[in-house]
């Protein structure tokens, strides 16, 4: 089910608050909204919430046999990026940026934001279908920005759907086949890539893959790998 409401603060935030009242929700269902006053992104960072654009939260009931909460960022990634490929005449400028934003052309297209809560795994996407904000840091970008223009709705649906298909293949396969279809659509290894660890000074590198859990793998100017767990990645080539 789709539920579709005009306002809230953030979608993130009232299945978090229904949860822990207690409220059962139902894996699958999703609420979307017109219009958030308080949407989040990744890192604490607002979300833009343009009219038009897709903002919408669902709920994953975790369990300790499968694959980590975490790594739900690439299957969730993984469903954004097939359901706006669905709409553009081409995907070869649509590409996933460790782990889960979305650039088209290197331009922010998309985001996700996960949230776990009393094992459950509440799933935020945000997609700039008609509108972009104007961000300090980088470029962004919508899609109506390359004259596809797609109905909110029906890109509703269509996020179900691959969602759905992506979580049963998480379940089923396991991590390393998600993270291998991951790297199909993503910078490609020998990117450089400048990586913001929380806390930390900015540090350089190549792209060298990912570890069998999902952390971005950097390949330092002296050939040492370093495993990044968290933080802000920056493509050079292309600011997003």
């Amino acid at each position: 089910m789709i539920r579709y409401i005009e306002e809230t603060g953030s979608t993130n935030f009232d299945l978090v608050d229904r949860l822990k009242r207690g409220d059962y929700l139902p894996e699958g269902d999703w609420l979307v909204a017109d219009r958030q006053s308080q949407g989040r992104g990744r890192l604490g960072r607002d979300w833009f919430d343009g009219s038009g654009n897709f903002m919408g939260s669902t709920v994953v009931h975790w369990g300790p046999s499968q694959p980590a909460p975490s790594t739900l960022a690439f299957v969730v990634a993984l469903a954004v990026h097939e359901a706006v490929g669905g709409f553009l005449p081409s995907r070869d400028d649509l590409v996933i940026k460790w782990p889960n934003d979305l650039l088209l052309n290197g331009a922010k297209l998309a985001g996700v934001l996960l949230e776990m809560i009393q094992g459950r795994v509440v799933v935020g996407v945000g997609v700039n279908l008609c509108s972009a904000p104007d961000l300090p840091d980088r470029p962004a970008t919508s899609l109506c920005a390359y004259g596809v223009t797609v109905d909110r709705d029906t890109f509703a649906e269509r996020l179900h759907e691959v969602f759905t298909l992506e979580l049963e293949r998480w379940r089923g396969a396991g991590l390393a086949p998600v993270l291998r279809r991951w790297q199909t659509v993503a910078h490609p290894e020998g990117t450089v890539l400048r990586v913001h660890p929380p806390g930390e000074e900015p540090v350089s590198g190549r792209f060298a893959g990912l570890s069998p859990e999902g952390s971005l793998r950097l390949r330092c100017a002296d050939e040492t790998v370093r495993e990044i767990h968290a933080g802000d990645v920056f493509l050079p080539d292309s600011p997003g």
